[in-house]
């Protein structure tokens, strides 16, 4: 891993844009969202682009956006299609795409206009196969951007370890949507359709056959993040346990496969945390009673290697002592955490706080 600070990929002038880059917009009853997110495409620096957007089936004024949007600008090819979920339209995207990089935009968010253009030097410049940008994080109250004026160069598996160990400075997570792939990276690894969470086993199968990553470490993306109909806004619901939780598996096993046992219990580790942090959210709620049984029952079954899993060196020792409390009883671990909630974590603030103004 190379740090590279107050890194800047070069310009790409019209005349040097001879490659054909792939955008797939993927759209499903946002109409009040697309047209911004489509023109943002649509106004990059870097022209050579064909903007394949799919009409997921949209039964709103969608897909008459979209075709409007393509009288009006010949790069755009509207594919409209009965519903069938996100990673059905990513993959019917995919299909049609004929650049030699591939990158996704979800309809409702938008991009910066220098986005594909600094994403696609940078891959270019440092012979990268992914190229990953930071995101803001965009609410109706405010936005969030962390940008660090830095780029880092990861070499083989380096950046599937950084994202398998949820390392907050670099944000290269699930997403499909904040990253620009060699087209061969995704060639027999598609979404997996019919599932939310979809975006876990693609990003890790993408990582994995990268020979190269270069993350920019400013943001170019959009999200927003408090669309009420988002599957990220959604509370833990059955689809947690259809898609969510075997995704997680999916993800154990790959890694696995990919003789990365380290990997896959540093996974696991995170995994069985946020099985636990489930536990405790619906504990919290009047109708939860049902979801933490079906949790119990998961964290029961896979004790011994939840157990292996806290013990890796990544593993916060604090995280050891809840998981082990959990185990002994977890009226007690909602116990200890409603301690740490109401009592422990105010008194740090206060303390944090006082101690600033001693300054």
């Amino acid at each position: 891993m190379e740090i590279l600070k107050q890194y800047r990929p070069p310009k790409l002038h019209e005349d040097e844009q001879t490659e054909l880059l792939s955008v797939i917009v993927a759209a499903y009853n946002i109409e009040a969202y697309i047209e911004r997110g489509v023109r943002s495409v649509c106004e990059q620096t870097y022209r050579n682009l064909e903007i394949i957007v799919v009409d997921d089936g949209s039964v709103d004024a969608t897909g008459r956006i979209l075709d409007e949007l393509a009288e009006n600008d010949s790069r755009i090819r509207v594919i409209h299609e009965e519903n069938g979920g996100l990673a059905h339209a990513r993959n019917t995207g995919i299909a049609a795409a004929q650049g030699s990089y591939i990158g996704f935009v979800d309809g409702d968010d938008w991009i910066d206009p220098d986005m594909y253009e600094k994403l696609f030097s940078a891959l270019k410049d440092k012979r990268a196969d992914i190229a990953v940008c930071r995101y803001r994080q965009v609410s109706r109250t405010r936005t969030l951007d962390e940008s660090v004026d830095r780029a880092v160069l990861f070499e083989g598996q380096e950046a599937l370890a950084v994202y398998v160990e949820e390392r907050e400075e670099f944000s290269i997570q699930n997403a499909a949507w904040n990253k620009l792939y060699r087209k061969e990276l995704l060639i027999g690894n598609p979404f997996p359709e019919g599932r939310w969470y979809e975006d876990i086993v693609f990003a890790t199968e993408a990582l994995a056959r990268a020979g190269r990553c270069i993350y920019l470490d400013i943001a170019l993306y959009n999200y927003i993040i408090d669309r009420e109909d988002s599957i990220m806004n959604c509370r833990i619901n059955s689809r947690t346990f259809t898609d969510q939780i075997p995704a997680y598996y999916d993800k154990t096993k790959l890694l696995k496969e990919l003789g990365r046992e380290d990997l896959a219990l540093t996974h696991d580790y995170f995994f069985y945390k946020r099985l636990l942090l489930f536990y405790w959210e619906l504990s919290k709620a009047e109708d939860g009673e049902t979801y933490m049984l079906r949790l119990q029952e998961i964290l029961e079954k896979d004790r011994k290697r939840a157990e292996e899993a806290f013990l890796s060196p990544i593993a916060d020792p604090r995280d050891r002592r809840k998981l082990k409390l959990f185990y002994r009883s977890p009226n007690a671990y909602c116990s200890k955490q409603r301690w740490d909630e109401q009592v422990v974590i105010p008194c740090k603030v206060r303390v944090k706080r006082l101690l600033g103004m001693s300054k």
